[in-house]
């Protein structure tokens, strides 16, 4: 069969490919929401891409959430929900701004047993390594999930990470837990950020501003050493 892509067709081809798992209402509010039916217009590109053989579905869910064709997670699968929650994170911050350097399901260490952020990205001009909590987790749990960022801290592998700054010294990211629970772990040598969200993240950062500028607008604000652009 013959047939021709549009560049969206393989934009969103690639963001399901990153992904993971991507619901219908997400690819209209990324790729869609300018048209006149956006709803209208998602639903017959997905079908199309559907039928032809690049995407796969799962009606599981309402509305239809959309996976690679070589998709290693059954239909039903629980950690569906566990990329849809990914994708929320997101999402949330492309409404301050688009993240750059995205990673699902980041392996920086190459080695199993390590650690396994849910997302990496460059957010603001920072880079994060971002754990999304959605069970409850004990805090020794928690603690030794952050010791394993504290040992490749000390291996200095991660000065060699693709993403780093060719023209500046290397950066360790900061770790923010998404979490509707704040846990009682801390580091001596890596940044931890407990936020419900990332609405939480910016007003935080917000404050931090408004107390550095006396109260005045700034560009951007530094809270331990994190420089998050807010304009």
């Amino acid at each position: 069969m013959s047939f021709r892509l549009s560049q969206r067709d393989k934009d969103i081809i690639g963001f399901i490919n990153q992904f993971r798992a991507v619901d219908r209402d997400s690819l209209v509010e990324l790729f869609f929401k300018q048209l006149k039916s956006p709803v209208n217009a998602c639903n017959s590109v997905m079908v199309r891409l559907y039928r032809l053989g690049l995407i796969e579905r799962t009606q599981q869910y309402s509305p239809t959430v959309y996976l690679p064709i070589d998709a290693k997670i059954k239909k039903n699968s629980q950690k569906i929900l566990h990329f849809l929650s990914i994708l929320d994170i997101y999402k949330q911050m492309c409404t301050y701004s688009a993240p750059k350097q995205v990673i699902v399901e980041d392996k920086p260490t190459g080695r199993k047993g390590g650690i396994e952020p849910d997302l990496f990205c460059i957010f603001k001009g920072s880079p994060f390594w971002i754990e999304i909590q959605r069970n409850q987790y004990s805090k020794q749990k928690m603690q030794a999930k952050i010791n394993l960022y504290e040992e490749f801290f000390f291996s200095d592998e991660w000065k060699a990470l693709h993403w780093q700054p060719e023209d500046r010294a290397a950066i360790f990211p900061s770790v923010i837990l998404i979490t509707p629970v704040r846990y009682a772990v801390s580091s001596e040598h890596i940044r931890i950020i407990q936020v419900r969200g990332i609405d939480e993240l910016m007003e935080k950062y917000r404050s931090s501003a408004k107390q550095q500028g006396g109260g005045r607008s700034r560009v951007s604000s530094s809270s331990n050493g994190i420089k998050i652009n807010l304009t």
